[in-house]
């Protein structure tokens, strides 16, 4: 794919369409190729944009880990309240 320059699309457009109209479209090809890339720097990631993310990739690490510890917590008093249930009407059934 070769390239071609501005200054020579407006040259090869005016011989065939006028110098007016070359102009206008060149003009506006210079814009939008400008415009599209304002666009795409705006959405690349800065060094601080990583920082940031990690930041918040560490502080979620911590929340999840605290999650994890209460969950086990939890769960450990709900089967010793199971097992006690669980006891509790073993032996209501052998004292019948």
């Amino acid at each position: 794919m070769s390239s071609i320059t501005i200054t020579r699309l407006y040259d090869l457009l005016s011989a065939k369409i006028g110098k007016e109209t070359a102009e206008s479209l060149t003009n506006y090809i210079e814009d939008k190729v400008k415009e599209e890339i304002d666009n795409q720097t705006l959405i690349l990631a800065t060094k601080d944009d990583m920082v940031s993310l990690k930041s918040e990739i560490a502080r979620l690490d911590i929340k999840i880990a605290d999650s994890k510890s209460d969950v086990i917590k939890w769960m450990f008093i709900f089967w010793v309240g199971q097992v006690a249930a669980t006891f509790g009407f073993i032996l209501l059934f052998l004292k019948k």
